[in-house]
């Protein structure tokens, strides 16, 4: 399994290339071969309008890729601030805070970036910042705690008393600690991240028409599931494999990080 996913994921970060490097024309209408099953012409078949589902899977794994790592590394940098800096001063500061991430948890996550999409309107970049919004608050949390647990160490207070400053203290000797555990969690926020921006996608908040995107594919395919059930089957299965392929990746990671597993 664990090569496995490796393949799979290798195999879409080389079909990324390819289309960048091919330059598939996604958005080609052909209407003669509306819904037509997969052909050695069209690979995976073509959509309701006739374009090559192959070229638009590609260009939306591209899309969807690049807004799970903007949102990934956006929401990791806000959450692990907070979380430094709660865990860090403790008392009033940390308590404010993290009543402001508890109002965030106390809603689903998807639910608030459906909000705030709404809120904001459909578009790539009004989907970025809702899903920044909500997506920062998992590495606040889990930042507050390590840091709480590392204030106390000796090489933490031995920095301090030799005169070390707050920032130095926070970047220099809690932060490169806590690089495994985020690390880890990035990997599974990169899983969510693209399932939500799907999500937002399927229900129009999200990419917008002629731009390609999996959720907006999924919508179009189930309304022709019993006469092109290839469309739905192909969509789906393509964003199955990322998604499953990434949280493995992620399960290997973490037990390759992990400095309590035995030799």
């Amino acid at each position: 399994m664990k090569f496995l996913s490796y393949s799979i994921l290798a195999l879409w970060l080389l079909a990324v290339l390819a289309n960048n490097l091919l330059q598939f024309d996604a958005n080609a209408i052909d209407l003669n071969v509306i819904l037509q099953a997969p052909t050695t012409q069209h690979w995976f078949g073509a959509d309701d309008l006739g374009r090559d589902i192959f070229a638009r899977v590609l260009s939306g794994v591209e899309v969807s890729l690049w807004v799970a790592l903007v949102v990934t590394v956006v929401t990791m940098a806000i959450g692990v601030f907070v979380g430094l800096l709660a865990g860090f001063y403790g008392g009033r500061l940390d308590a404010i805070l993290m009543q402001i991430t508890d109002v965030f948890l106390a809603f689903p996550g998807i639910l608030l970036a459906i909000a705030f999409a709404a809120v904001l309107g459909p578009g790539l970049g009004n989907l970025i910042l809702a899903l920044c919004l909500t997506g920062w608050v998992s590495y606040a949390r889990l930042t507050r705690g390590q840091t709480m647990s590392l204030r106390h160490r000796q090489h933490v207070q031995a920095a301090e008393s030799l005169g070390a400053g707050v920032p130095r203290l926070l970047f220099r000797h809690i932060l490169p600690l806590l690089a495994s555990i985020l690390v880890v969690e990035a990997t599974y926020s990169l899983a969510s991240v693209m399932i939500a921006e799907a999500s937002l996608s399927f229900l129009g908040l999200g990419i917008q028409a002629p731009d390609a995107s999996w959720g907006a594919m999924l919508r179009d395919a189930v309304r022709y599931m019993l006469i092109a059930p290839h469309y739905v089957l192909i969509v789906g299965g393509c964003l199955m494999s990322l998604i499953l392929a990434i949280n493995l990746g992620g399960d290997y990671l973490r037990d390759a990080l992990d400095v309590r597993k035995p030799d």
